[in-house]
């Protein structure tokens, strides 16, 4: 019998978007829902396994760890890659790496939770509203501001013509960023600098690579407005997070919304938690369940055609 082991099934829910039983041979599945940063702790708990089902980066798989388990056959990532899979010593220990399908729009639709919740300060009259308070703010206006969207790939530009529907101008800027590309989706590019110098929101929407770690750090924070929001939606490493504390803490931005962190869960005692310029989710963006339908549909998916012999959704290495 197969052995399946769902990882960092936080809210324990993988069981009700995922019918096991339409695989063609029984299969016992044990889902997790605690987090395992301990590597001797995480190859013991995963040495049974022949299968495993990981939620995005949530356990990264480097060859270290990929060496220790010689059981793994199969392991499939959430989404179509990840980066924190050593694919290649995957492929050189015999485990085939695959992937899922995605539902796009829940990382685009938190960026505006998250925007608005930091303009009107909805976590603080919230909590004054509950304590027997009333008014305690006077909120940002976004209509006739400028929305600045690093990254106008397929979120970001999903992210740009809802900050059209706000009646905000949109800029954006990436490495790559064409004028031509700008204007397809009816947004100006402009250069790093004039971006994060002249946006009253700059929202993130990158892939974490070498090149974008630290993209946003002391400098460019120092560049922004006083009254201006900072989002981060994509990767916790592309914000300079020791600089962030600092400009937070000494009001040099307006606020920050942010679903990502260098390091997940959020540690205990973080100095991002006694932020009160900051609203904090823990990496929900595509924690919905039009996603985690496709998430988990797609793995069950994935295990019956490599139970058949013809894998799908295959990773590259």
């Amino acid at each position: 019998m197969h052995r399946i082991a769902v990882l960092d099934d936080y809210q324990y829910v993988a069981a009700t978007y995922a019918d096991w039983s339409l695989l063609p041979e029984a299969v016992e599945v044990v889902e997790f829902a605690d987090h395992v940063d301990d590597r001797e702790t995480l190859v013991r708990r995963l040495q049974p396994f022949d299968v495993v089902v990981a939620m995005r980066e949530r356990t990264p798989f480097p060859r270290g760890l990929l060496e220790r388990l010689p059981n793994l056959k199969l392991l499939i990532t959430t989404g179509a890659a990840n980066k924190s899979i050593d694919v290649a010593a995957a492929n050189e220990h015999g485990v085939t790496v695959c992937g899922t399908g995605a539902h796009p729009p829940g990382a685009a639709e938190l960026t505006w939770a998250l925007i608005l919740a930091v303009a009107r300060h909805i976590p603080q009259e919230d909590a004054s509203v509950r304590a027997g308070g009333w008014q305690q703010t006077v909120g940002l206006d976004l209509a006739g501001s400028t929305l600045g969207v690093i990254g106008l790939g397929r979120l970001g530009s999903r992210v740009a013509r809802i900050g059209q529907a706000f009646e905000m101008d949109v800029v954006a800027w990436s490495e790559n960023l064409t004028d031509e590309r700008a204007s397809e989706i009816g947004v100006r590019r402009a250069s790093k600098e004039e971006l994060v110098s002249t946006s009253d929101v700059v929202t993130i929407h990158l892939q974490l690579s070498d090149r974008t770690t630290g993209l946003i750090g002391r400098e460019e924070l120092s560049l922004m407005k006083p009254t201006a929001i900072l989002v981060n939606t994509s990767r916790g490493p592309i914000v300079d997070e020791h600089a962030l504390v600092e400009a937070l803490r000494g009001g040099a931005i307006h606020g920050a919304g942010l679903d990502v962190f260098d390091q997940e869960p959020l540690p205990k005692h973080h100095p991002l938690r006694e932020m009160r310029r900051a609203v904090l989710t823990p990496h929900l963006g595509y924690v919905t369940e039009k996603t985690y339908e496709v998430f988990y549909r797609d793995a069950v998916d994935d295990v019956a055609a490599w139970l058949a012999g013809e894998p799908i959704r295959v990773v590259a290495g």
